[in-house]
């Protein structure tokens, strides 16, 4: 079935945040769950269904060490601390921004307003952009980055068109056969370890499964058949034609959650590991026209031996994982 976006509407006048009072949903169920079991750590969604646009709120209240892995030419990311007790992922491109100030106004009222500098939150924000599909300016404010926080659940994550993927597209070799994207997420507890993976996942490339068949996007829309971007650049490279610049506004944000203990230089080669791994699900990935990000987050609470390779090659087919989820529902 095609998971093809309808060319937006122009019969009125775009609006933006400021048109009227905008109403939130929050939690909602996207197009499944995946369930998870990390002490300390939670996720929420909120939406404005007038975009749609939204925000994903990962949780740490405990605090987790972090390393940022960025990459592709258009990175939006507000923050990118070596520590925090939350991350923002808004749709709205870098307007969405400004929802990580709302998480924090959310952490400061529930501190009872404490600016003593230990009592002081660590969030960073990172943005997708989800105008293509949509006729409208609304973008994540800090008033709904309050409420994913607030919808935060330790128990479940929704996946599919949910939260900040909930306009997100896939396979943009042209808008014409992009496709819908979404949020991911799996989960593996392996011994004392336990890993979570959650994506958002709104690409130039297209989607791939572990047969190497294209799940979604670069969709012919008079055959109804995908194809691998590479077939196409391959023709526009033969043609030598020179005024086809590839779609803009993709990224993949990803975070991956451990319990695991590794120091910085671990940490920071895990999170290169487990982002390189992404290419096999997301082709081509950390183009030009891409923005990824993928932040690797520890509570530091077990010891395993040789962390950084054994949980990295373990994140790797759990973040593919991940992204295969982020589709298979919508």
């Amino acid at each position: 079935m095609s998971q093809q976006f309808p060319a937006p509407p122009r019969t009125t006048l775009p609006f933006g945040n400021d048109h009227q009072h905008r109403s939130a949903v929050l939690g909602t169920a996207g197009d499944g769950w995946v369930d998870f079991d990390l002490p300390g750590v939670g996720i929420g969604t909120a939406e404005y269904p007038d975009g749609p646009t939204g925000v994903t709120v990962l949780s740490v209240p405990g605090g987790a060490r972090t390393a940022v892995d960025k990459r592709g030419g258009a990175v939006g990311v507000s923050g990118g601390f070596p520590y925090h007790h939350a991350l923002c992922f808004a749709g709205g491109s870098s307007f969405g921004l400004a929802a990580a100030s709302g998480v924090y106004d959310e952490l400061l009222r529930r501190t009872g307003y404490a600016t003593d500098f230990g009592s002081l939150p660590v969030v960073s924000g990172a943005v997708v952009y989800d105008f293509t599909p949509r006729d409208n300016a609304v973008y994540p404010d800090a008033a709904l980055g309050a409420d994913g926080l607030r919808a935060v659940r330790t128990d479940r994550v929704a996946v599919g068109r949910v939260g900040a993927a909930v306009s997100a597209t896939v396979g943009k070799v042209d808008n014409a056969r992009a496709e819908w994207g979404g949020q991911g997420a799996a989960f593996a507890r392996i011994g004392a370890a336990r890993l979570l993976v959650l994506t958002v996942v709104n690409a130039m490339g297209v989607i791939v499964d572990r047969a190497g068949g294209i799940v979604r996007g670069n969709l012919d829309p008079a055959t109804g058949l995908r194809r691998h971007p590479a077939e196409d650049y391959a023709e526009l490279l033969t043609a030598a034609t020179p005024d086809l610049a590839p779609a803009g506004g993709n990224t993949t944000l990803t975070a991956v959650v451990t319990n695991v203990r590794m120091t910085d230089t671990e940490l920071a080669q895990f999170a290169t590991q487990v982002h390189s791994s992404m290419h096999r699900a997301i082709q081509p990935f950390h183009t030009i026209a891409d923005g990824d990000t993928l932040f690797a987050l520890t509570t530091d609470e077990v010891t395993v031996p040789a962390p950084s390779l054994r949980l990295g090659t373990v994140a790797a087919e759990l973040a593919w994982d991940a992204v295969l989820s982020s589709v298979r529902g919508t």
